[in-house]
């Protein structure tokens, strides 16, 4: 079984998806470019990078945000703090739970970066949505079934083709590292 999860993780990093906002296939090093010059335009321009994730995708959301303020100079930040997702399940439903602080807390050019194994957690999607309206650019990271709801959210999307939670999530991590850490080497991805 040990072996068996490791050549099955190194086997999904050359099969990891990109797509643009239309749904177009982008070479996956053009999507790390293409996000990576995005963060660090709209960041320049005083932009901030917000995170959302539910459960594993949480603590990446977590660890992201600070690396990207703390490694990359940049704004970021998650919404997953305790009280606040506690407070807006009770007052407004778990659906809402990233939608409200989003529209309250996105400026116009503010970035989300969504991440959902599955891509069809409501909250995630109502989520990039609500960023979407508030003028936001959004980010998506994926998994599970090629066709979920969230790959079709962002512009750019990143889709790790596999039902493996452990997977998908790492490969989602890695992605995002990839992101900052060509920004903090200077490089356009």
């Amino acid at each position: 079984m040990i072996p068996r999860f490791f050549s099955d993780l190194a086997d999904l990093f050359p099969r990891v998806e990109a797509t643009d906002a239309s749904g177009a296939p982008l070479p996956f090093g053009a999507a790390v470019t293409a996000a990576t010059a995005l963060i660090k335009g709209q960041t320049a321009a005083g932009g901030k990078v917000m995170f959302i994730g539910n459960g594993g995708s949480a603590a990446i959301a977590s660890h992201q945000a600070i690396d990207y303020w703390r490694n990359g100079g940049m704004r970021a930040l998650a919404f997953n703090d305790p009280a606040l997702l506690t407070c807006i399940s009770n007052d407004f439903g778990y659906p809402q739970v990233f939608e409200k602080p989003i529209e309250m807390f996105a400026d116009v050019g503010d970035i989300l970066m969504a991440i959902s194994s599955s891509g069809q957690s409501a909250n995630i999607l109502q989520g990039a949505a609500a960023a979407r309206r508030r003028g936001c650019r959004v980010i998506t990271l994926s998994g599970f079934k090629p066709d979920n709801a969230l790959r079709s959210m962002g512009e750019t999307n990143f889709y790790v083709p596999s039902d493996s939670y452990g997977h998908v999530e790492i490969a989602h991590l890695c992605i995002c590292h990839c992101i900052v850490d060509s920004i903090v080497a200077g490089a356009d991805g």
